[in-house]
């Protein structure tokens, strides 16, 4: 029985397969070799001819070229026709389903199941969302491909080039390290960028200033308080600024569990409990219409996180902030470190965090770690409150500036305990 499987996960694959194939072209009027008969059968003869010759599979090569040949004749045949709208009546998605049709068999066989079943399920999601795909690629701009580029430049390139080892005997930071840092922290707000600008409508209010807690919260507090100095500011800043706050602590708490899930683990109760803390009271400000979030939508930070003069900036303050780590313990040991803590949050504090996660704290215990990230995150949310009440003039709101101070409070608190 255990040997039939892979042959009925074949034959049913092609049968969805070839459903969503013969559905999709019947729906745009159009008629193309290949359906809900076809592809079955084709994965069931790929499947046989692999298992009569394996190794190696002369016969299936054999197949994909008698099949292969077979598609390039009628590709050839009908490449100069027109449809009604003037486009070429046929493409390369059709031989390509075809062959993957064919391949579908030799996969189930040999394969683990997921291959097949995720080939398929991919395939079919390619074939059917083309509307959709075609307009998101009007939509996206030259920029956001070349920002793509650069996303796996940074990570598939010059991170594995960099050397694992470190280069002062200030820091035990090595360059790859420093580097993962920037991939991973790039890498999350990079997400909360694309979101935010192609899946999440402006109006979205407090998404808007969710996916810019995701990116900078230092910098979504910038931008929605010199939004609140407009004539008519957009409604529901101050949820926004609460909010974006919020979401601070459970994106430390993800930096930090990439690099040293122990610290993670021992912040995790007090960064989750600091991010509902300060969730709550936005979501109160929302809702009862304290901030007046109804007809409002808050404005998302600018920019974009992988630009080139950002990733070079993370870069150097994360290994200033590394070396000044090592410099501060070795001469003022852990009181040194909480003074630099209160410090760090003027600006972004993941290079702080990071640097904490990446044993650049050598000999420092972990609650004291636990605590120093946690006074940098309430030393970061009380310069929010600075920064938020001066670039509003102080039209933000008491309520929110209230709210973020006795958060930075919380924060302070559940440090010490920790410590």
């Amino acid at each position: 029985m255990n040997a039939l499987w892979p042959w009925l996960l074949a034959l049913g694959l092609g049968f969805f397969f070839g459903l969503a194939f013969e559905e999709f072209y019947a729906r745009v009027g159009q008629a193309r070799p290949g359906g809900i008969r076809s592809f079955p059968l084709l994965a069931l003869l790929g499947g046989a001819l692999w298992r009569l010759d394996p190794d190696p599979p002369w016969l299936l090569a054999a197949g994909l070229l008698v099949l292969g040949s077979w598609l390039a004749l009628y590709y050839g045949r009908h490449s100069g026709e027109r449809d009604s709208e003037g486009q070429p009546n046929v493409g390369l998605v059709v031989p390509v389903c075809n062959l993957l049709a064919f391949l579908l068999g030799p996969l189930a066989l040999a394969a683990p199941v997921f291959v097949p079943v995720g080939a398929t399920v991919a395939a079919v999601m390619l074939l059917t969302a083309r509307t959709e795909l075609h307009a998101l690629a009007r939509r996206i701009e030259l920029a956001e491909i070349v920002n793509a580029g650069r996303f796996l430049l940074i990570t598939g390139l010059v991170l594995p080039l960099l050397p694992d080892r470190p280069v002062t005997t200030l820091s035990a930071i090595t360059p790859h390290e420093a580097w993962l840092a920037l991939v991973a922290v790039s890498a999350i707000s990079y997400a909360g960028y694309l979101l935010r600008r192609y899946v999440v409508p402006a109006e979205a209010g407090l998404l808007t200033a969710v996916l810019g807690g995701l990116w900078s919260a230092t910098a979504t507090a910038v931008v929605l308080a010199r939004a609140a100095r407009a004539p008519a500011p957009p409604r529901g800043l101050g949820a926004g600024l609460l909010l974006a706050n919020a979401i601070m602590y459970p994106r430390l708490l993800v930096v930090t569990a990439l690099f040293d899930p122990g610290l993670a683990a021992r912040l995790a109760v007090p960064l989750l409990g600091l991010g509902l803390l300060g969730a709550l009271p936005a979501l109160g400000l929302w809702w009862w219409g304290k901030a007046g979030a109804r007809d409002g939508a808050t404005p998302p930070p600018g920019g974009n996180p992988l630009s080139l003069g950002t990733a070079a900036g993370f870069a150097a303050l994360f290994v200033a902030v590394s070396l000044a780590v090592g410099l501060v313990l070795r001469r003022f040991g852990a009181p040194g470190l909480m003074v630099l803590a209160g410090l760090v949050g003027v600006t972004d504090i993941n290079p702080f965090v990071l640097s904490l996660a990446q044993h650049g704290a050598t000999g420092l215990s972990a609650p004291l770690r636990a605590e120093a990230v946690l006074l940098a995150a309430a030393s970061n949310t009380v310069f929010q409150a600075i920064y938020a009440a001066a670039f509003s003039r102080l039209r933000v709101g008491a309520a929110p500036l209230a709210g973020l101070l006795a958060l930075a409070a919380a924060g302070v608190a559940a440090g010490l305990t920790l410590g």
